[in-house]
């Protein structure tokens, strides 16, 4: 497999440390609001890899954090006067209900930093004691110029500003940080922030009461579960700088390993071209959204397009995407009709060579980079022929034929791509109506039959007459 580096700037030969294991970390939610598109965009895009890893045989070791201390928790928890935990806790909750519903793999542990102020504390004891951390009045920061000093002629290591390419007078320019004049410079960050008299919530340290930064937080977790040097560590392309950066520099100035083989980073959800933001008002909340569409329509269209390209939302590329999936769903439904009621017989030799084709280049397209939006082309493929077996179902086609290409696209769109189809019990009084249109039917008594068509379809249900009977599903 191949996939795109962005500490290389290209896309390389994918190869883990251990055969056949993956380690993989990828950046949690900070609590404190509902979780969004964007969110979900990151999520799904790291669900689908580690899919595909396991179809290719790997064991993925999946961490995720929750980022449970932070100013937007301590500034919202004010606001709405509850207690950060509370506030956090009722955020976490709300994340794995959408992740349930999204159907994305739950990691191997979410780690919480709450959780973990102690193993923060020893790693950034290990900094101070290597004195390329220092303490201010107002925290502990770690000092960018003496690492860089200290992984000068270690080539396995990497510099300050490689992974966002950009030099050290580039990024003091541009580095957006709190004015603090206890720095030795602008680019510091904090590991360790004192509290402040309003704090609501502090931990001791041997530098004084407080908290910790951003970085060394996911530095600490992903080191502590996946060990010094990670497979994989995922995120969006907001993290590049200064958070993946940070995390770099800090990692590798306490083992002097290399920190991560492959940074992996995802674009951003735009709304009508526009990154979504507080500011513009246009962010959508994705537990509003599955009051709309089903979230799977949502984890379709979230995977619908190149992971490193702009996502725009719209409400008629949702539409789009429901429609998509309502002929997933009714192609799988009608297949498993029709399997019920063909002759035995083993798949044809056109069948075979039509639906491997298929399979080969989803695969081919998603060892390219994870190109999903390719391998859903070639998932239709699989899905035209059996729109083509369906026409031809009184002229020799085999219980074979529609098995062989159902399982496969079953294996490649639940398995891979992580849809999950829908399954439900047909309601007594759905089943009432069918039977009375059924017999309307019979009686020729087509303007009644039409009538009860109707009343079924605004019940939420639709209709559908096949050569095998009637089937009925659930409107999505």
């Amino acid at each position: 497999m191949r996939i795109h580096n962005t500490l290389a700037s290209k896309i390389e030969e994918f190869n883990s440390q251990h055969i056949n294991i993956v380690k993989m970390y990828v950046c949690g939610i900070t609590p404190y609001d509902d979780t969004h598109l964007g969110h979900g965009r990151c999520y799904v895009v790291f669900d689908i890899l580690r899919r595909y890893l396991q179809y290719k045989g790997f064991k993925v070791e999946y961490v995720q954090n929750f980022t449970d201390v932070d100013d937007k928790i301590l500034n919202k928890s004010k606001e709405l006067s509850i207690h950060p935990k509370e506030l956090s806790q009722k955020y976490i909750e709300s994340y794995f209900d959408v992740e349930k519903k999204l159907n994305i793999q739950p990691a191997k542990i979410y780690p919480k930093v709450t959780e973990h102020i102690d193993d923060i504390i020893v790693a950034i004891e290990k900094l101070v004691k290597k004195e390329i951390a220092y303490v201010t009045p107002t925290g502990v920061y770690f000092d960018v110029e003496k690492y860089q000093q200290l992984i000068t002629n270690k080539n396995n290591l990497v510099k300050y500003g490689e992974l966002s390419k950009k030099n050290l007078d580039e990024l003091i320019a541009g580095a957006r940080v709190e004015i603090d004049e206890t720095k030795k410079s602008p680019l510091d960050f904090a590991l360790w922030k004192f509290a402040k008299n309003d704090d609501p919530i502090f931990w001791e340290s041997p530098w004084g009461d407080g908290r910790p930064g951003w970085h060394i937080e996911c530095s600490v977790m992903s080191m502590k579960y996946l060990g010094e040097t990670l497979d994989i560590h995922g995120g969006g392309m907001d993290l590049i700088f200064p958070h993946h950066e940070n995390e770099i520099a800090q990692s590798q100035a306490i083992t002097e390993k290399q920190f991560v083989k492959f940074w992996v980073h995802n674009g951003f959800v735009t709304v009508n071209k526009e990154k979504m933001s507080k500011s513009l008002k246009n962010i959508f909340a994705l537990k509003d959204l599955f009051t709309i569409y089903d979230p799977m329509v949502v984890r379709l269209f979230l995977l619908s397009q190149h992971y490193r390209k702009p996502l725009d939302f719209s409400l008629q590329e949702m539409d789009q995407f429901k429609s998509v999936f309502e002929r997933f769903v009714n192609v799988k439904e009608n297949a498993e009709l029709w399997i019920k009621n063909l002759k035995d017989g083993p798949p044809s030799e056109v069948t075979k060579n039509i639906v491997d084709n298929a399979v080969k280049k989803f695969e081919e397209s998603m060892e390219d980079d994870l190109n999903t939006s390719s391998a859903l082309s070639a998932l239709h493929l699989i899905i035209n022929h059996l729109y083509t077996l369906e026409k031809n179902l009184t002229q020799g086609i085999t219980k074979g034929d529609i098995e062989y290409s159902l399982n496969k696209f079953l294996q490649l769109s639940e398995d891979v791509l992580g849809l999950k189809f829908p399954k439900y019990n047909i309601p007594q009084e759905i089943q009432e109506l069918v039977k009375q249109r059924e017999l309307a039917r019979k009686n020729r008594d087509f303007a009644t039959a039409d009538k009860i068509r109707q009343q079924i379809i605004l019940l939420g249900w639709i209709v559908e007459d096949t050569p095998f009977g009637t089937k009925i599903r659930k409107r999505i």
